[in-house]
């Protein structure tokens, strides 16, 4: 009779958490901020740079910019003065 009541509460306490998580609303995406790739002057500091040490990136796609930021990260050693200010800029 214990063990019935134990499963019977654990069952009943499993169902409300699942219902209760159902109760929230989906959130929504990020919305993309049009800074969010730099300004024309900071994406012409890099752009030597990506074109130079990116290429893999870039080919696989141009738009990947969490991976050529990656790149720009790998290669800083590499990397213009320029575009490493910009890196730093942005907390990279």
């Amino acid at each position: 009779m214990f063990r019935i009541s134990v499963l019977t509460i654990a069952f009943a306490l499993a169902a409300g958490v699942g219902a209760h998580a159902q109760q929230f609303p989906a959130q929504p995406p990020p919305v993309a901020s049009p800074m969010s790739q730099g300004t024309d002057k900071e994406r012409d500091a890099c752009q030597p740079d990506v074109a130079k040490f990116c290429q893999p990136q870039l080919q696989i796609n141009p738009d990947d910019v969490l991976g050529i930021l990656g790149c720009l990260q790998t290669n800083r050693a590499k990397i213009s003065r320029a575009c490493q200010e910009v890196l730093a800029s942005h907390g990279q």
